[in-house]
């Protein structure tokens, strides 16, 4: 059973995660050759205040945005 772990940052919509789960479930079924039913997807949101890039916090990145 594929299961896939997408860790992002907090505040993509329940659509935009609905359709990356629909998507990224049928190209792994293809792709691998099982049942989308046994592809788990598990999204983990963090805070912008607990994810760092480049050195720089990403709350302090997006406040400059």
């Amino acid at each position: 059973m594929p299961i896939i772990r997408v860790e992002l940052l907090k505040g993509r919509s329940i659509e935009q995660k609905r359709e990356f789960a629909e998507v990224v479930t049928r190209e792994t079924a293809r792709i691998l050759n099982c049942s989308p039913d046994v592809v788990d997807i598990v999204f983990c949101e963090t805070e912008t205040e607990n994810w760092a890039n480049g050195g720089r916090l990403a709350a302090d990145q997006q406040s400059r945005a």
